[in-house]
Order: structure tokens, then sequence, then C-alpha cells
């Protein structure tokens, strides 16, 4: 079966990471279907709300080639701000949103040889980094649902993760703000820079590719050297 055969599922394909990979992969003339609360205009779409972990299964096509999971959060706040509510909100989000879509659409994905779920974790798991604790939190276990589920389902269904670092999208807008605010990310990098949508995007392309199909259960790192460096 080749990449083109089954539609991949983005989850989270209005803006960002999410919208760079679905314009990449309807432009490569793939199949895709898309979900999520905002239609990106890019061929088929589910209206679904992550939060609701209730994936409309009867509009889920019979067979998938590929889940991708982008919703994600960026709530930074100190430990004395961080509250019990917001701890939830973020394993809803991250963790229970993507169990519940895997979970959907398990069964469709075992019918496709080689499909693949990409998940996305944060470089603030593996590099302890200030007020980032309800969301590295959340994405550590993420990173632990990604080596689970790779397990249980192989060699059916591929599993992997990205932990990307700052990344210009809606999501850090607030980070990136000012120049002075993006000169100083851009500083804390190996590279000097801030991630771009569509460098990330290319690795979840890679990732669902049968050039990557000897490679699950990884957590990989794109984050311009700030996890190794």
């Amino acid at each position: 079966m080749d990449d083109t055969s089954a539609p991949v599922l983005i989850i989270g394909a209005s803006s960002g990471i999410g919208r760079s990979l679905a314009e990449r992969w309807r432009s490569s003339g793939r199949a895709l279907v898309t979900a999520g609360r905002r239609d990106p205009g890019l061929g088929t779409h589910i209206t679904y709300d992550a939060t609701d972990h209730a994936l409309p299964s009867d509009e889920l096509p019979d067979v998938l080639g590929g889940l991708v999971y982008c919703p994600g959060s960026i709530d930074l706040k100190p430990l004395r701000s961080v509250k019990a509510e917001d701890l939830r909100a973020a394993f809803e989000l991250n963790v229970v949103g993507a169990f519940s879509a895997i979970q959907a659409c398990a069964d469709r994905l075992k019918r496709s040889p080689g499909s693949g779920v990409v998940l996305f974790s944060t470089v603030a798991v593996s590099r302890g980094m200030p007020f980032h604790a309800s969301v590295a939190a959340a994405k550590g276990a993420v990173e632990g649902l990604t080596r689970s589920l790779a397990a249980e389902l192989a060699p059916n269904v591929r599993v992997n993760c990205i932990a990307p670092s700052l990344t210009r999208t809606p999501l850090a807008e607030k980070l990136l703000s000012t120049p002075e605010r993006e000169a100083a990310s851009a500083e804390r990098h190996p590279l000097k820079r801030v991630g771009e949508a569509n460098e990330i995007a290319a690795m979840a392309e890679f990732l669902l590719s049968r050039e990557a199909g000897w490679i699950t259960g990884q957590v990989m790192g794109v984050d311009g050297g700030m996890s190794a460096i």
C-alpha cells in the first residue's frame, strides 16, 4: 500500500503546524481528512472539539493511513499561580484528547499496512524550564503514551512524537510579540532562531511516510539544538 492509498486524518489543521502539514499533504495529491472546531477549507472536514473526546467515528473513513493530533497549549505560569484546574485542562487537551482520538481510529489504522500516528510534545519535557510545569507535565505524559501505544499497536501501526522548541505559530504569538522577545528566544537556541511551522510539519510528514517505516516509539527533537547542545 503506498502513501496515497488511504487518507490521513489531521486533527487541528486550521492553523500553525497542523495547517502547514495539511497543506503539504494535500499539495502532493495525497488523501486528507481534517477534524477540529474550524474547517481549514482543505477538503473533507469533521467538526470536532478535542476537549469533548468524542471523535464522531461514524464520519471517519473505514481505512486511515495516518493520524496526527495537533491540539496543544502553552500556559506558562509560576508555581504559585498554577491551579489544579490548569493541570486538568492541560491533561484533558494534550493527553486525554490524543488518547481518545487514537482509540477511535485504531482499528481503521490497523487496516492500512505501515500507517502511522504522530503526536506532539515539547522540548520543555527534556529540558527543565521555569513556568512550564503544567504543559511539561502533560506533554511528558504524551511521551509516555507514545511509547506505550507504539508497543501495543506494533507491528500494524507506528506511533511517534515530535518535541519542538518555540515555533512561530498563533499559539506562540505572545512569546514572540516584540522583536526583543523574539531575539531573546532565538538567543537561547544553538541555531540562534526560533522554529518555523513548516519545519515541524516536514518532520511529521516524514514520520507518516513509508521512508519512516522502521521508526516507532520515538520522540524526535526538532528544537534548534536546544535539547542536545
